[in-house]
Parts: structure tokens; C-alpha cells; sequence
């Protein structure tokens, strides 16, 4: 078993994320509290894909995430680095197109799709401007990105309990349902390691997306950016 390092070396992240693959969807069931169906629903609605789209959803895992998209009539394109991940996902979702990709040097051409969305795998990349880069080079002009992240609580006494349960009680739950808990260990520091709502709008900004702006779910600890690519 491993658990990588805040550095994010991507050989240890996707090594990390195959030791968890086989039970990765239930344990963000029950480490969220069931949180992670609703954050997911959100995503659905601002992706707003329609029949006919090109729909990437890169960090898909097993592809679960993409069902909302694909069940629209969307083409999508779950899209990972982990092969244990899309290996389980070949095993739930055989007929999704499940692709393995590095974020930082994604497997297609420019302008192809017209969403581009990643939930709670962007503060694992190595290079975050890259990533967004890319994103913003795969989308045709007048895409959407939509990025779903765990980010900071807005409210003091919401926070500290939050970061409580981070650092206490997320190991334990983790070591009952996880393969291995080490490695959301590692999450909880990676979350608390990431940017705040207005530094990750930065970001995209800077990658070239306009339009940028973020919704904050369950009081600030998860954040939904979305932007544009210009016409």
C-alpha cells in the first residue's frame, strides 16, 4: 500500500489511487456522508450537457461521475491516470469510452470538446496552471469548464470542526471501509494544502478562461468554479 506526498509525484498518486480503486466509490459515500451525491448533482446541472455534446470528465476514477453526462445523450469521455481505477470502471461501466490520461498532457486534439469538468482531482495534479492549460486547450471556443473541489469553509466555528474531523476522525472511518487508509490521510492534508475559493478563480483567469466565478456547497468546503473559453 502507498500514500503519496503533498509534492504530488505523479507515479505515487496513481499508485495510491489504484491501492483504493476496488472500494474508492462507497468510501467517499461514507466519508462524505453520503455528501458526495448531492455535490455530484450540482456539477450535473452546471455542466448542463445536452445530446450531441462532447463532454470530458477527467479524474473520472471508475466513471461513475460521468453517468449524469452520458445520460443526457452526451458523447463522455471519462478520462484518469490511475489504470486501477479504470480497470474497476471497465468492470461497472464497460460501455463508457474510459480513457487513460495525464492531466498535464491530455490524449486530444485542440477544440474537440464542449464542457470540460473534473471533480475533486484537480488539487491532485502536479502542476495545477498546467492542467488548467489543458483544459482550456481541449475546449472549443465558447465551452465551459466546470471544476468541483473540496476547498475552505467560510464560517470559523464551521471550519474548525470541519478540519476535526479531517485530521481525527476521517482516518479511523477510513481504516473501516478503506483498502487503504493511508492514503486518505493524504486527502485530508491535500485539501487543506489547497487554494481558497478566490485563489483558485485566479488561476483559471490566468489560464485564460473568462467568465470565471464559484458557487460554495455545504458551506464552503466543497466549491464549484465554472468559466468560459472565449468565442
Amino acid at each position: 500500500m502507498t500514500r503519496a506526498s503533498l509534492d504530488k509525484q505523479p507515479h505515487e498518486v496513481a499508485s495510491m489511487f489504484d491501492d483504493v480503486a476496488a472500494n474508492y466509490d462507497l468510501t467517499n459515500d461514507v466519508l462524505s456522508l453520503f455528501q458526495d451525491r448531492r455535490w455530484r448533482r450540482e456539477v450535473a446541472r452546471a455542466v448542463d450537457a445536452r445530446p450531441g455534446q462532447k463532454v470530458l470528465d477527467l479524474a473520472a476514477g471508475t466513471g461513475t461521475s460521468s453517468l449524469p453526462f452520458a445520460a443526457t445523450g452526451a458523447y463522455t469521455v471519462p478520462c484518469d491516470f490511475s489504470l486501477g481505477m479504470l480497470r474497476e470502471g471497465k468492470k461497472k461501466h464497460g460501455w463508457l469510452p474510459l480513457t487513460a490520461g495525464d492531466a498535464t498532457r491530455l490524449p486530444f486534439r485542440d477544440d474537440v470538446f464542449d464542457a470540460v469538468t473534473i471533480s475533486f482531482g484537480l488539487r491532485n495534479v502536479q502542476d495545477t496552471d498546467q492542467a488548467l492549460r489543458e483544459l482550456y486547450r481541449v475546449t472549443k471556443p465558447g465551452g465551459k469548464v466546470v471544476i468541483c473541489e473540496f476547498s475552505h469553509a467560510t464560517w470559523g466555528p464551521f471550519r474548525t470542526v470541519y478540519e476535526e474531523y479531517l485530521m481525527r476522525a476521517l482516518p479511523p472511518v477510513a481504516r473501516a471501509v478503506s483498502s487503504n487508509p493511508d492514503a486518505y490521510v493524504y486527502l485530508a492534508e491535500s485539501i487543506q494544502s489547497w487554494p481558497d475559493q478566490p485563489a483558485l478563480a485566479g488561476l483559471l483567469q490566468k489560464a485564460g478562461w473568462s467568465k470565471v466565478a464559484w458557487r460554495n456547497l455545504t458551506g464552503g468546503i466543497v466549491a464549484l468554479h465554472r468559466g468560459t473559453k472565449q468565442a
